[in-house]
């Protein structure tokens, strides 16, 4: 059995009702519509902030109609802000494959993503519950502050740790821990067993985002996305940021400011990646990322029951496992 299908054993049954109700919550009779809607279903992702949501609402509970439309909310609004990425990115791959943006163009792009978005509020709305509406919101606009600070980020001529880790708090670790935390506000939790459940998915998600950084150096078909990616759009990462600062080579920090700058040439990239990866950045990140995933292992609670346990172990290690 696959470590994904692991993970899922204890909400199997409760996950194949939430594609269900996912799959037809996003529809539209409307026929160039209906078309993009079809091409971003058919490339989907592996839905690992529902099966958190899922989790951590079975943890504490158990799952009612609340938790899959809270669930399906947010990964609407994952997928909308995705959309909406790759046009300001002007990435023309996501996931392996042609984006959205790339096969349509980008006025199609920005009001998918705004019909995207328009769903995931009327899916949180059915949830009858107002803290579960607020989350919704909260993250959208913390989305959207940490894709601003992204883009004013390239004008710094600093090298800061602190912005990598503001970006992502805003951005891939808020969706991990709304997950999370919706799953316990939808069973009707305690305060302090939703806090828990957010701090938990915020760590879950710094170390996904540091792995999806790692990738970025190494050449794979199978991550989805081409090596240097990231540098290409301007974005320096942890493994770079550690050795930069460590370092302190003018040479290397002028190609830096130049990747921020965009002007940075193919050779001149590969040339950096070769320098970070040869003075300890891959290895600087991947302790980081240990580290955030031990520090999320050890707020699982104590008296949670074996099944769960096991699930939400192999979840946390399939985050900074996986291969794509």
């Amino acid at each position: 059995m696959e470590k994904l299908e692991q993970i899922k054993l204890p909400v199997s049954a409760e996950f194949e009702v939430f594609k269900l109700m996912f799959d037809s919550s996003l529809q539209s009779s409307d026929p160039l519509l209906g078309e993009v809607i079809r091409f971003i279903k058919q490339r989907k992702g592996k839905m690992m902030r529902p099966i958190l949501a899922l989790l951590m609402a079975k943890l504490h509970g158990e799952i009612v109609d609340s938790t899959y439309y809270a669930a399906i909310s947010l990964e609407l609004l994952h997928t909308a802000s995705l959309v909406h990425d790759d046009v300001v990115d002007e990435s023309d791959r996501r996931r392996g494959q042609s984006s959205v943006n790339a096969v349509y163009d980008n006025k199609i792009s920005v009001l998918v993503g705004d019909y995207l978005l328009a769903t995931s509020l009327t899916n949180a709305a059915k949830t009858g519950d107002i803290r579960l509406v607020d989350l919704v919101g909260r993250l959208g606009q913390r989305l959207s502050e940490g894709e601003i600070i992204q883009l004013s980020n390239t004008n710094a001529s600093d090298f800061s740790e602190d912005v990598y880790f503001e970006v992502i708090r805003k951005k891939t670790a808020a969706l991990f821990a709304a997950a999370a935390e919706a799953g316990v506000i939808s069973v009707k939790s305690s305060d302090e067993k939703e806090k828990n459940a957010a701090l938990f998915g915020e760590l879950l998600g710094i170390a996904f985002q540091i792995k999806d950084d790692i990738f970025d150096y190494y050449d794979s078909d199978k991550v989805g996305k081409p090596t240097g990616n990231d540098m290409r759009e301007g974005k320096l990462t942890l493994p770079a940021l550690y050795v930069l600062n460590t370092y302190q080579d003018k040479e290397m920090n002028e190609t830096a400011l130049r990747i921020r700058s965009l002007e940075a040439s193919p050779e001149d990239i590969a040339v950096f990646i070769d320098w970070v990866k040869q003075n300890g950045g891959i290895e600087y990140a991947s302790k980081v990322m240990v580290d955030y995933r031990n520090k999320a292992l050890e707020l699982l609670p104590k008296d949670i029951t074996p099944d769960l346990k096991s699930a939400l172990t192999l979840y946390i290690d399939y985050v900074i496992q996986r291969n794509k």
